[in-house]
This record gives C-alpha cells, structure tokens and sequence, in this order.
C-alpha cells in the first residue's frame, strides 16, 4: 500500500517499499513518473529507492487532487525496463584512497581480498539518481557488504570514490560530504556539463566495477 506524505505545500513524497528494496517496485515507480509527469500542475517528478516525490504547484492545483491522481496513476502503472546501457568502470581499490577497505573487510569478516572479488563480481543495476548531480543508488550489492553508514559522516569524500552504504553501491560524482565506505576510486566522470548529456548513468543502466592497478 502506497504510503503518501506532504513535504512542503508543494511536494507529496509517495512511499512504495513494502520492505527491503524490490526491482520489480522500482520498474513501477519508473513507470508511474512517466505517467505523472504528464499531470497538469505537476511540475517535477523525482524518483528515489523505492519512493518517488511528486512536486507541484498548489496555487494551480489543490493537493488533494494531486494526491487522488497519485493514487489512480499508481494503480495504473506497469513496469517500465528502460533500454539500459552496461557500463564498465574501473575501481583502484584500497589505498589512501579507499581507506575503508581494510575496515568493511574487518567487519564483514573477509579478507581485503574477497571483498574486492565481492565488490567487483556482481551485476548493478541503477535504481535511481540523486542526492547531489550524477550520483548513483545501485542495487545488487553483495548482502555480505551490506554494512551500516559510517557513525561519522567524513565532511569531504572526494570526486571519483567508489563507495557503499547499507544495501548500496555508489560513486561520488564530485567532492562531498558522505557517510558511506569508501572501497576505491574510479576516473569515470560520472556528470559533466561539457557532455549533450551531462549524466553518464541512467536508471536501469547496468554497472559493473572491475579493479586495476595503480
């Protein structure tokens, strides 16, 4: 059951988990942004990790409105699968800058060793994009590496670290602060302005993490 709460007067946050993360609620969400985006006095449709927010304009259009259309546009969404595109990057891991390594290899009782072969083993799928412009919530995170955020949030994790979080996997697109483990780096510039398209990773886009030397 949608859960729907008011963020502001203009923005209605609609909340689908019924649980841990599910791919086939994510697909839906996909589906029911598009859907909405094409509703009078919506003004921007962001998708999240299983919950998307709905922004618009109450001067145009009441809430209440936009609530019950929320609910009869949910009920009609199927599942979008995006034309995804695989991408492969490259992590230098460990080091000055992946000093967490050693740590989540620690607490998830592994080696350094297994955790790179974890880390870089599996197929990613991006379930959305957000936070700050470029950054990635992927999905398909080893469960073994599914340790909680940092107690203390680092102030500046830099461009490029390849990190994760609680049941994610990420990459910093530009200096910021982070709670998340930092594992390595990657050169892969993740949004530049310089590019048609300044986003390199799409909802839907398969990640895939390999290591090299360096």
């Amino acid at each position: 059951m949608l859960k729907l709460s008011m963020a502001g007067a203009g923005a209605i946050l609609v909340d689908a988990a019924t649980g841990p993360f599910e791919q086939t609620t994510q697909q839906r969400i996909w589906a029911f942004a598009k859907r909405m985006r094409c509703v009078d006095g919506v003004e921007q449709v962001v998708p999240g990790v299983n919950n998307v927010l709905v922004v618009f304009d109450p001067l145009h259009v009441p809430g209440e409105d936009i609530e019950a259309r929320i609910r009869t546009e949910w009920a009609g969404a199927g599942l979008e699968k995006p034309a995804a595109k695989v991408v492969d990057v490259p992590v230098r891991y460990g080091g000055t800058l992946g000093e967490d390594l050693a740590s989540v290899a620690e607490e998830s009782g592994l080696s350094v060793a297994e955790v790179i072969a974890l880390h870089s083993g599996g197929d990613y799928s991006v379930a959305a994009v957000g936070a700050m412009p470029g950054f990635v919530y992927l999905t398909g995170l080893a469960p073994a590496l599914a340790l909680r955020r940092r107690n203390t949030p680092r102030l500046s994790v830099p461009k490029g670290g390849v990190v994760i979080g609680g049941g994610h996997a990420g990459i910093m697109p530009c200096t910021a602060p982070s709670g998340w483990h930092i594992l390595g780096m990657t050169e892969l510039e993740l949004f530049s302005l310089e590019r048609p398209d300044p986003l390199l990773l799409h909802p839907g886009d398969v990640v895939r993490f390999y290591p090299v030397e360096g």
